[in-house]
């Protein structure tokens, strides 16, 4: 069962003004599912993309780049089952024969339309199906289709991911509404995750580039289920500039810090959601560092205990052997760490243990004390290096039997 995380309902979502949303059942890989969802966005709406680092990145990605590099979108396409990755020049065949079709449904070029895959990879894509699909998409084409592709372009979830928010910019109120997905193959970078958040701002592209990218470095980007990175990660942001307020074109100015507030808190709100339905979870975890040289090493010692197989089956049984965490913060490549200067202390929302300074265990720590901690289903582990000012935060869950079982059959 996902950690505290609850499905979101229809009145939850709040349609954003030029964005219109419709699913089908397209028989991708299985029969009487929805796995396919259409986005049509308005003439002059703004698009940015964060995609996976994965040199093996799936074919649709590879058009996304070239096609939000021409600006001007007008769709996005998605669907579920089958990744269309590691299929060489015919997924790509594959991948632009989809945005020819929805081009021709929506009357806009195949260069206007972004699409996006997940699922199995290494299989080719059931382009036929998917085209085939697309008119039941087009015809069901809606302002409050949201929740219906929230859930249509889910893989492993257990949970649909969905959140809307409303903010005032300059006498305006913007609406915001964001769909995520993913449980499992997740890592930063980004992972088995697709996010979408559109919003009716006006607003630069310069600086929607900027914020697309930063939101992503504080959310998706901070999240780890597996380790493992995808082939078909994606995060666009859209901004239809529908609200009515003045073009927010000033990095400094209260209009954009009021926008960049609500997308980033949006965007770490769907990459939680993620962590919280990671495949077979009971424990959510936040591993904040601080007191580094950097980000950069503070995001490497996050990492390190977040991603350990033995962290994580610790947090899973509530076994308080807290010397894997010393263990991977020892591993994490920080070759002058003065051990002696670490403090770490673990925690929940009654309370905070410290469990080791001074190169070792804390003279006060009792192991009945990190017992009780550990059987909280939301635990904070905080380290602090010693050696700076910098600090970062990174979100993860525990590994469980079900996440073996989940991807050992996630074919069947």
């Amino acid at each position: 069962m996902p950690v505290n995380l609850t499905a979101p309902q229809p009145s939850d979502l709040i349609p954003v003004p030029g964005v219109r949303v419709g699913v089908a059942e397209a028989g991708i890989r299985k029969a009487n599912r929805r796995d396919l969802t259409l986005i049509e966005l308005a003439a002059g709406s703004r698009v940015a993309g964060v995609f996976t680092l994965n040199r093996f990145c799936a074919a649709p990605v590879q058009l996304c780049k070239q096609h939000i590099a021409g600006g001007d979108v007008r769709a996005l396409v998605i669907n579920t089952g089958v990744a269309n990755a590691g299929t060489g020049e015919q997924g790509l065949a594959d991948a632009y024969a989809t945005c020819v079709a929805v081009g021709r449904a929506l009357g806009v070029a195949p260069e206007q339309v972004l699409p996006f895959s997940t699922g199995v990879i290494l299989e080719p894509l059931p382009v036929d199906r998917l085209i085939a699909g697309l008119p039941a998409a087009h015809a069901d084409l809606r302002e409050d289709g949201w929740f219906d592709a929230a859930h249509a372009i889910m893989t492993t979830d257990t949970l649909a991911k969905a959140v809307s928010r409303q903010v005032e910019i300059g006498g305006r109120t913007v609406t915001l509404t964001g769909l995520s997905k993913g449980a499992g193959m997740i890592k930063p970078n980004m992972a088995t995750m697709l996010g979408f958040l559109a919003c009716d701002a006006a607003v630069s592209q310069a600086l929607l580039d900027a914020l697309t990218k930063e939101a992503a470095d504080l959310s998706f980007n901070s999240i780890t289920v597996d380790g493992d990175t995808s082939t078909n990660d994606s995060f666009i942001v859209v901004a239809t500039g529908q609200a009515g307020n003045a073009e927010i074109a000033d990095p400094l100015g209260p209009d954009f810090h009021a926008l960049r507030a609500a997308v980033i808190d949006v965007s770490i709100r769907l990459a939680q959601a993620i962590v919280r339905d990671g495949e077979g979870a009971t424990k959510f975890m936040t591993i904040a560092v601080e007191g580094g040289l950097d980000i950069v090493e503070c995001r490497k010692v996050a990492y390190a205990i977040g991603q350990s197989p033995l962290v994580k089956t610790a947090f899973f049984a509530s076994d308080p052997n807290l010397g894997r965490i010393l263990a991977a913060i020892g591993y994490a490549g920080l070759q002058d760490l003065d051990v002696g200067r670490l403090r770490v202390w673990l925690g929940s929302a009654a309370e905070e243990v410290l469990v080791a300074e001074l190169g070792g265990r804390a003279p006060t720590y009792r192991e009945e004390d990190g017992a009780r901690v550990m059987k909280e289903a939301e635990i904070t582990v905080r380290v602090d290096l010693g050696r700076g000012r910098a600090r970062a935060t990174v979100w993860t869950c525990d590994f469980s039997y079900d996440y073996v079982k989940i991807n050992a059959d996630y074919r069947s």
